[in-house]
């Protein structure tokens, strides 16, 4: 008996629901296990909750993996949120690489007569061996009647029947979770969930990703250092991309850069300065440099790969970030805290007190020469901690910045241990600081309004003092005071008391499930763990402010 189309449609969409289900329960249960201090043997300390974090970010990753295309591209999507997961799951999910068999040449065959009917014609010899194959799409060398040689990339059969299945399947734990306020609180799950599909349904339309590479080709075509290949636009479709084959060594691979009579150290810092063009010239950068999108050619000319993760920065954005790396350049923690407000990077009617200590312990610590070799990977780092669990509302495309820079630094120390990418950047910086203001004389002016502002308190400061007195003598002052350390041992004696109040809740309603289930009522005694399942996720997100308010005080002590 063959079952309808709608029947067979019905039946997986159900089947799937219940295994991406699965995963997102068993994440929730892990989270909720890990909060718990009697699960870490010999009791609950910074290293051990680092290696359990370490565990579930790599299980996160396997399950992503397991669960196909669509939540492999979700993965790399939410490694450039760290205001959702913690570091070590960022970094864990910013390598996650797709590996999987390729499909039949048969059907690479199909889907090229298919896409291309008749122009198929012009391609005359086609490699039957992949020399990549994803989740998404495999590519295979060709060579066309004109005697150019290309590559076509072409997407997995059926793909964006089954991407449609698992993203409306997203939109609906997306909307599940809205609804838990413990899980919602600064979070808009729903909003983040219906951009994800906006990108990765953009992501299978490979005209898009032709109109990208067209375009990063267009910004490098004054430099012949850099090559991009080219488009083929009449083999190329939604689901087929046919580029230009540009074969290269790959740029970690230091051994046989030096065979081919290339110094690393060149390579390493003409990506660097190609990066900063990306970024401060055009705005339009390749947010994915790991080392298998990167090659060198025969020349010692780079090659770029693989389009499909780029980002974009506005000219608003630019300006923005000049006013910013120039507060940051004078080390002005104040400055550069208005200008992150002014910019919308912080939530607004918040204690700008402990942000601005933090700001200012990056300023001194990351910013200050003699810089590091890894100062990016550094700043990443604090970027992450700063971010997650904290009053910032960085953009996406600011994080895939720090992230693209972070990767190729690391490339360029695999080539050049001496590699320092802060060092090349300092000539880029100077016309991102002017684009922010056309008088050239920063620095004087700076100081000039430094001083300027000094001196305007002070000259009002007689008047500010009469009035105060006046009013303190009239009844009328009100006097703040905040008491720094008492004020922090009285949060974590009210936290301290909530947590073991609801210990204690949990442990009865746990005994209580026990005893019935023991008295052959093992109905009944879903009601306790009914009542449970909210506290545990309070007990959740206690453990998780409490944790956050330690590592904020170790930050300051350190200081």
């Amino acid at each position: 008996m063959i079952l309808p189309k709608s029947i067979i449609k019905f039946l997986h969409k159900y089947f799937r629901a219940i295994r991406i289900w699965r995963s997102v329960i068993t994440l929730l249960f892990l989270l909720w296990f890990d909060s718990q201090a009697w699960t870490y043997i010999g009791g609950l300390s910074q290293e051990k909750e680092s290696i359990r974090q370490q565990i579930r970010a790599k299980w996160l990753t396997r399950e992503l993996l397991n669960l196909g295309s669509a939540f492999i591209k979700l993965g790399q999507l939410i490694s450039a949120r760290p205001d959702i997961l913690p570091r070590s799951w960022i970094i864990e999910l910013a390598g996650l690489q797709d590996k999987v068999p390729a499909f039949s040449f048969e059907k690479v065959q199909e889907i090229l007569e298919e896409e291309l009917q008749g122009r198929c014609k012009e391609i005359i010899d086609l490699d039957s061996i992949p020399i990549a194959a994803a989740s998404i799409a495999q590519v295979h060398r060709a060579c066309l009647s004109s005697g150019r040689k290309v590559v076509l990339k072409i997407q997995r059969p059926g793909l964006e029947t089954f991407f449609r299945i698992d993203l409306e399947i997203m939109q609906q734990v997306a909307a599940v979770l809205q609804k838990k306020k413990s899980l919602s609180k600064g979070r808009n799950w729903v909003g983040m969930a219906r951009e994800c599909k906006k990108v990765l349904l953009k992501e299978l339309d490979f005209h898009v990703e032709a109109q990208y590479a067209a375009r990063f080709r267009q910004q490098f075509l004054d430099d012949p250092r850099i090559k991009v290949p080219g488009v083929i636009w009449e083999l190329s479709t939604n689901k087929v991309l046919c580029l230009d084959y540009l074969p290269g060594i790959k740029i970690n691979d230091q051994s046989g850069i030096i065979k081919n009579g290339i110094n690393p150290s060149k390579i390493a810092e003409l990506g660097a300065s190609s990066y900063l063009r990306q970024l401060i010239e055009f705005g339009f950068f390749h947010a994915d440099p790991h080392p298998g999108n990167l090659a060198v050619s025969a020349d010692g000319s780079l090659i770029f790969y693989d389009f499909g993760m780029m980002g974009m920065i506005s000219d608003r954005l630019r300006n923005e970030l000049g006013s910013l790396v120039q507060a940051a350049a004078f080390g002005d923690a104040n400055q550069l805290v208005k200008k992150l407000q002014k910019a919308g990077l912080l939530a607004s009617g918040i204690d700008l007190g402990p942000v601005r200590r933090l700001i200012r312990i990056m300023l001194k610590e990351r910013l200050t020469p003699p810089f590091d070799p890894d100062t990016i990977e550094k700043l990443s780092v604090d970027l992450y901690e700063l971010v997650y669990g904290q009053p910032f509302r960085l953009p996406v495309e600011l994080i895939f910045v720090m992230r693209a820079l972070s990767t190729f630094e690391g490339v360029g120390r695999s080539l050049d241990s001496s590699f320092n990418l802060i060092a090349i950047t300092q000539p880029y910086l100077i016309p991102l600081m002017k684009s922010s203001n056309s008088n050239p004389n920063d620095l004087i002016n700076e100081i000039g309004r430094q001083f300027g502002e000094l001196g305007s308190k002070a000259v009002g400061l007689p008047k500010r003092l009469d009035e105060n007195l006046e009013r303190l003598e009239q009844g009328d002052l009100q006097l703040q005071i905040r008491l720094g350390e008492s004020d922090r041992q009285l949060r974590r004696m009210i936290n301290a008391q909530q947590s073991m109040g609801q210990s204690i809740l949990l442990g009865c309603l746990g005994i209580s499930a026990a005893l019935l289930a023991s008295n052959n009522k093992a109905f009944f005694s879903l009601l306790p763990i009914g009542i449970a399942f909210p506290i545990s996720l309070k007990w959740l997100k206690l453990q998780m402010k409490i944790r956050r308010d330690e590592k904020l005080e170790n930050l300051q002590r350190k200081n």
